[in-house]
């Protein structure tokens, strides 16, 4: 090795070193999708999944990432790490020609890995090309070999005693490289240590590591990769980050696989099992092989494609799908989500067919088949598929597109699916007859929505006699300033209608608890008469068809009596926009109205007019009694409770509750999901021991007088 200085520097061997990588630096965007935070996490994705496909070999049991203070990032594994030996056709040590030679790895030809993310060997030199500074160690044979780079070209760094960065001093090398050998370690120990800092001349300063991004993509490996344990620490301190106070650590190990992976991702109760189907499959491909002498020759090779597929449905209508090839997301799909798809919609139209009497399908309904939305309605899957050397679209690995890997997953999804559908055992005939009643409710469902839409598309729905003659509707057009409340029987209907201002408000009456749609199927909320006029009324359709923009109102009001029942109803109401209507409250167009529980009547002095004062809660209501005592105010003692709003007459509800001078709203929100689907499942879902349990936790804050008994 010979130093030599910044002045001469650069030699002709650098021009070979660097002309693979240069092409890097100059269209980033090419290997890594962009040079925001999206390329910035692209590239720590390409360490991690190197170090995971150790990890799919069998040869890694822990991966940890830490994001350090300073901006650069280290991924640790105990794999059996990169080949310190000298790579022949090169001449330089394997580790060198890994982090500086495009299309150079373990993963061409198959020796190394039978399955693997990486396999283009583009991954880890990009990052290199691409940062400042990398530094790599690696455990082999008792020792501890370390070499650095500087935007791609190795050298070595005089550190200062504070710490390695990169702004050290760098001297390249020039006429060979060295592995150096920095450290002893046990002859049994191995793996490979990465740590880079980005190279702010491709990335922007507002790019920076996504903790939360980082910890879904963690967490999703643990699941694809069943027993392998990974950590991820941030030292960093950004504000609004988990690590804000200090340095915060996250571990993660599944034993279940995709089983596990399915039961994460779904948030509605189940309405089927958590599936698994497996199978593998075979096919031959093309592709050319770089023969003894360095030429490349076509060949048709073998190949091996095993398919693992966890999937449950439940009793909503979002569809949650994720695929995977190897350890590597495939967002945007591929032949794979191809195939699932088609062998699904297949064996569920076969067994729809089969069943069509017991489901009632009438002849004029089988012309309306079974369509995918309706198949994949409140389904949740994980389906990865493990092949050598996939062929993706792009470095970016977004869509896969090995053609063959269709029909094999959909022969394997036709085949063990359809076992499932033939089993003798009870609870596979259950589950099956469950889930082809909701199969052709949700085609139901379509073929309803795309009639109406074809009748009154776009249509006013003022314009339609089909709407319920209990709706007291408003004059005004505008959407945006137009309210429906939605009143607790007609006792209350009639005093909210001399309350009202029927310029823009309208009121519609339900009769005592609607369905709980919680528990009900799609049919059976369509049939329920006060389920069915809310839906009219607002006009926007529901579940999948519901469109937003179509709906009659800016505010949708529940406006329910001050006691048990009330709350009830209220429940009831909420569940079924939440089921149904989501986007309303997505929108923030669904409130609670807050009728008072209480009304003062103060004395006045002399002459002076009884002045009335409305309290919201005993709470309030005693802070209020004792700021008139201290102020030598008398009230009258008999304080009148409302507890339904029939018992304000219209110019108090107005006052209170409608005019929206004075009125309080609670804007309806649900901000956390998965929260929300757990709540509505406990107060309204068919298991009944948790309610129970939730009761009777807090039977002892209950305040008896709110109670009608």
């Amino acid at each position: 090795m010979t130093a030599v200085t910044a002045q001469n520097a650069y030699t002709a061997r650098h021009l070979s070193v660097l002309e693979g990588l240069e092409a890097v630096r100059k269209r980033p965007g090419m290997y890594i999708g962009s040079t925001d935070s999206r390329g910035l996490m692209h590239c720590l994705w390409e360490i991690i999944d190197n170090a995971v496909d150790e990890a799919l070999g069998g040869h890694c049991t822990r991966i940890g990432v830490t994001l350090h203070a300073d901006g650069s990032v280290t991924v640790a594994d105990d794999g059996r790490g990169i080949p310190v030996d000298i790579e022949p056709k090169t001449g330089l040590s394997g580790v060198e020609v890994v982090f500086t030679k495009l299309h150079a790895g373990g993963k061409f030809g198959g020796g190394s890995y039978q399955a693997s993310g990486g396999l283009h060997g583009v991954g880890a030199s990009v990052v290199n090309a691409l940062s400042e500074r990398l530094d790599v160690e690696v455990d082999r044979g008792g020792k501890v070999h370390r070499m650095s780079f500087h935007r791609g070209e190795p050298g070595t760094f005089a550190d200062a005693a504070a710490g390695p960065g990169p702004g050290a001093p760098f001297t390249p090398f020039v006429e060979s490289s060295e592995l150096a050998v920095v450290g002893k370690t046990a002859r049994t120990a191995s793996g490979t240590r990465v740590r880079y800092w980005a190279d702010p001349q491709v990335f922007p300063k507002s790019a920076k590591f996504a903790f939360d991004e980082l910890v879904a993509r963690i967490r999703q490996t643990s699941f694809l990769v069943p027993g392998l344990k990974l950590v991820v620490r941030d030292e960093r301190g950004l504000p609004g980050t988990p690590g804000e106070a200090g340095p915060v650590e996250e571990e993660f190990v599944h034993t279940g696989g995709t089983l596990d992976f399915v039961d994460f991702l779904a948030t509605d109760p189940a309405l089927t099992q958590t599936w698994h189907l497996t199978g593998a499959g075979k096919f031959t491909e093309t592709v050319p092989v770089l023969d003894s002498r360095g030429h490349m020759s076509a060949q048709e090779v073998e190949r091996d494609c095993e398919v693992d597929l966890a999937l449950r449905w439940g009793t909503g209508y979002d569809t949650t799908v994720r695929t995977f090839v190897n350890i590597i997301a495939t967002p945007k799909g591929g032949s794979h989500l191809a195939g699932f798809e088609a062998g699904l919609l297949k064996t569920l139209r076969k067994h729809v067919e089969a069943n069509a009497r017991r489901l009632k399908i009438s002849a004029k309904e089988s012309v309306d088949r079974v369509e995918k939305d309706d198949v994949l309605a409140g389904l949740t899957a994980v389906l990865t598929v493990r092949l050598a050397e996939p062929q993706f679209e792009g470095q970016t690995k977004e869509v896969l597109g090995t053609a063959p890997v269709r029909g094999i997953v959909s022969k394997i999804v036709e085949t063990e699916l359809g076992a499932l559908f033939t089993s003798p055992k009870r609870d596979h005939k259950a589950q099956t007859s469950l889930l082809l009643d909701k199969i052709v409710a949700e085609m139901r469902a379509r073929v309803m929505a795309r009639k109406q839409k074809e009748i009154s598309r776009r249509k006013n729905a003022l314009e339609s006699s089909s709407l319920p003659a209990k709706l007291a509707d408003c004059r005004t057009d505008d959407v945006e300033r137009s309210e429906l409340f939605i009143v607790e029987g007609d006792s209350a209907l009639g005093t909210a209608k001399l309350a009202r201002s029927s310029d823009y408000q309208a009121l519609l009456p339900i009769r005592g608890k609607i369905l709980n749609v919680q528990k009900a199927t799609v049919a059976d909320m369509l049939k329920n008469a006060e389920c069915a006029s809310i839906i009219q009324v607002i006009g926007a359709g529901s579940g999948r068809s519901f469109d937003l923009d179509a709906a009659r109102y800016g505010k949708i009001v529940m406006m329910t009596d001050a006691d048990v029942d009330g709350a009830h109803i209220r429940t009831l109401l909420l569940t079924l926009f939440f089921r149904y209507m989501r986007p309303l409250i997505d929108a923030g167009r669904v409130f609670a109205a807050v009728p008072p529980l209480h009304r003062v009547e103060v004395i006045g002095a002399g002459r002076t007019p009884n002045e009335y004062i409305y309290t919201y809660s005993d709470a309030e209501l005693a802070t209020t009694l004792k700021r008139l005592e201290r102020a030598g105010k008398r009230y009258k003692e008999d304080i009148q409770r409302y507890k339904g709003l029939g018992e304000m007459d219209a110019d108090q509800l107005a006052e209170t509750t409608m005019d929206p001078r004075r009125r309080t709203l609670r804007r309806v929100t649900a901000a956390d999901l998965e929260r929300s689907e757990k709540v509505f499942e406990l107060l309204m879902g068919s298991d009944v021991a948790p309610r129970k349990e939730f009761i009777v936790a807090g039977a002892s804050g209950i305040d008896r007088s709110r109670i009608d008994a």
